[in-house]
């Protein structure tokens, strides 16, 4: 089952025209490990999001699509 979070990593790594293996590289990964996040295989830690949105140039709450009631 695919989450907000694995829709969002594609679309703002597409955003930035930066392959899969471009973003593994700056988080110290493999390929795979983007691909597997982006099909909803696994969700990254809290550490990865907060560098995958600083990456992005967004906030957290924008990656994950948090809001408040």
């Amino acid at each position: 089952m695919k989450t907000k979070i694995a829709e969002n990593i594609r679309f703002y790594r597409k955003q930035l025209n930066m392959t899969q293996g471009e973003l593994a590289k700056l988080l110290c990964g493999k390929k795979s490990l983007v691909s597997n996040y982006e099909n909803g295989y696994s969700t990254p830690d809290i550490y990865t999001l907060c560098r995958l949105a600083d990456i992005f140039g967004i906030t957290l709450d924008e990656l994950v699509e948090w809001e408040s009631d």
